[in-house]
């Protein structure tokens, strides 16, 4: 049994974020693994030790602040199930907020929980469209499509990103970075959502949440013909 945590679902679910949850789950379950999934609000209790799967998605600058709040008197208990691994998938302000902080087009800051060492500060321009990354997912490089929308502009110290853009803005449009990991932590911009896009992405997932639990983490091969077309498909109109 894998525990999913969709954390502020009613807050954080831009462009379809839930996606990433429903591919996620859908991929356990033609695999016979089960799969229970909790929605957490602001204010509800939540034990992080007792999930393998703790999704975050996007919002508006205002919910990031609420949610910002929230997290901040259970930010100790995030960071321990970071260290023992927990997996993590955050979109957009999800993304953001395990940052430093992030700077509004007001010159407010929002102060991020500080767990990956990174920033954010809203640009003069949206970024927006869809994009290619190169990633490397278990020591195999692949390409990820995704679409992006963010005012935000994200900035690693040095921190790895989730992989090298080569088609879009990624990060702040002018690196060539998109996303960040960290441990079993990844990050992206990519809406979309990103998950169904991308199976070799959830698969991944999927196995860092059962090798975590000790159970054997080799998945039952599917047929992805449909979705790796679909992949293919993008990355040729994008990359000719």
């Amino acid at each position: 049994m894998l525990t999913v945590c969709h954390l502020y679902p009613d807050l954080l679910n831009l462009y379809g974020d839930r996606g990433n949850v429903l591919a996620f789950v859908r991929r356990c379950a033609w695999r016979g693994i089960p799969v229970q999934v909790k929605e957490v609000n602001l204010g509800e209790p939540l034990n992080f030790a007792d999930y393998d799967f703790l999704f975050i998605g996007g919002g508006s600058d205002r919910e990031q602040a609420l949610m910002a709040a929230d997290l901040k008197t259970r930010v100790g208990a995030l960071r321990e199930a970071v260290d023992n691994g927990l997996v993590v998938l955050a979109i957009c302000g999800g993304y953001q907020l395990l940052g430093r902080y992030y700077r509004t087009p007001e010159g407010r800051e929002i102060s991020g929980l500080g767990m990956l060492d990174f920033y954010t500060e809203a640009g003069d321009n949206r970024l927006i469209g869809n994009v290619v990354l190169e990633a490397e997912l278990a020591g195999k490089k692949t390409k990820l499509v995704g679409f992006e929308n963010h005012g935000g502009k994200t900035y690693l110290n040095g921190l790895r990103p989730l992989g090298r853009v080569l088609y879009g803005q990624g990060n702040n449009g002018r690196d060539g970075l998109e996303g960040a990991r960290y441990k079993n932590v990844f990050c992206s911009y990519l809406h979309g959502p990103l998950l169904p896009k991308n199976p070799m992405l959830t698969d991944h997932l999927i196995s860092l949440a059962l090798e975590r639990k000790g159970k054997d983490f080799t998945l039952a091969k599917l047929d992805d013909s449909i979705e790796n077309m679909a992949n293919e498909a993008m990355v040729k109109r994008l990359l000719g």
